[in-house]
């Protein structure tokens, strides 16, 4: 057995992290829908277990507020840490199981090759460390990974998208096979499963995975699909189904695909279409919440999706200002699994 394992998002948590929008930051002109839109994420994840938010300011007047909106008081933790933005699938921690203990593995994290401001962000698991937010020690990586670049299935294969893992803003000195290894060492995984299809119009992460196709179980990707020739996603995404349907699981068999509609397009002040899609929804305990966008796709979309997880409810969290700054749900949260049971 690997010394690392990557739970896959389906295995039991302990919470969920959250990083909160700064009124000064990328959000500033949509602050207000922004924090509306968190509110209601904290809300929804505290109701079924414990969220944990990293807030630049007081940490007491953003619990009451949450508290007052009808988070769960109990499942509530915020911490008083700064960051340059709210994407903490990106900058949080990538928690393994090592020898039947969770390490906190703390990756740099350099802004999507270098295009944004990066050093608050990079710096924020090991400011959590030092304020007592981890029970599990934190490991730094020397290797530039986003949680968002990367899908597991717990059965030994890792997915991802060569845009983003072999961008040479992120390890120019790596070749690679040389990126495998540093995968197949830090995860436990046996495989890697490359993608070069699946590039969502306004994307700004070089593509990241958990927009187009995500892993459900250990057989099923969920995956961004277009049924329109005249939607500019069409040929790209018809070209990740193939990819998808050739891939293969452990024991030789197909994986089972679920295709998701695509909403129609949404397209910010400046005319930029932005990266809306159904993929990038947070498995949980017990629920699965997905993006919406007040589209006549979302209830499809949730339907697929609650025919896949018929053990979990699934429930659509309105995302449309999410958005505005080229990003999802899945994108501003992190799972913390569970420390496995010691005998």
């Amino acid at each position: 057995m690997p010394r690392n394992f990557l739970p896959p998002e389906w295995a039991p948590q302990s919470a969920v992290m959250l990083t909160w929008p700064r009124a000064d930051g990328d959000f500033a002109r949509h602050f207000e829908a922004v924090e509306a839109n968190f509110v209601a994420i904290a809300v929804a994840i505290s109701q079924h277990q414990e969220v944990h938010i990293n807030y630049g300011l007081d940490p007491a007047n953003l619990r009451e507020r949450l508290i007052q909106a009808g988070a769960h008081p109990a499942r509530l933790r915020v911490y008083r840490v700064e960051s340059d933005d709210v994407w903490a699938r990106d900058h949080g921690p990538i928690t393994v199981i090592r020898d039947g203990r969770l390490v906190h593995l703390d990756f740099t994290f350099n802004g999507w090759g270098n295009k944004f401001s990066a050093e608050r962000d990079n710096q924020l698991t090991r400011k959590l460390a030092g304020l007592g937010a981890w029970s599990a020690p934190v490991e730094t990586v020397d290797f530039v990974l986003e949680g968002g670049g990367i899908e597991v299935d717990g059965c030994g294969a890792l997915l991802t998208t060569e845009r983003c893992l072999l961008a040479p803003t992120r390890n120019p000195q790596l070749t690679r096979e040389g990126i495998e290894a540093v995968l197949k060492r830090e995860f436990g995984i046996e495989r890697v499963l490359w993608l070069k299809h699946g590039d969502l119009l306004g994307d700004d992460t070089d593509g990241h995975v958990d927009t187009i196709a995500r892993f459900c179980d250990a057989h099923t990707i969920a995956y961004q699909g277009c049924s329109d020739p005249s939607d500019a996603h069409y040929e790209d995404l018809k070209g990740l189904a193939e990819e998808l349907a050739a891939l293969r699981t452990r024991d030789g068999s197909p994986y089972d695909l679920v295709e998701l509609p695509l909403p129609a397009p949404i397209y910010d002040e400046d005319g930029q279409r932005l990266p809306a899609g159904y993929a990038n929804f947070l498995i949980m305990n017990n629920v699965v919440l997905v993006p919406i966008y007040g589209d006549a796709n979302d209830e499809p979309a949730l339907s697929k999706l609650r025919e896949v997880f018929e053990d979990r409810q699934v429930i659509g969290i309105d995302c449309r200002a999410l958005i505005l700054q080229y990003g999802g749900l899945h994108c501003v949260t992190m799972q913390i699994p569970q420390a496995p049971a010691r005998g």
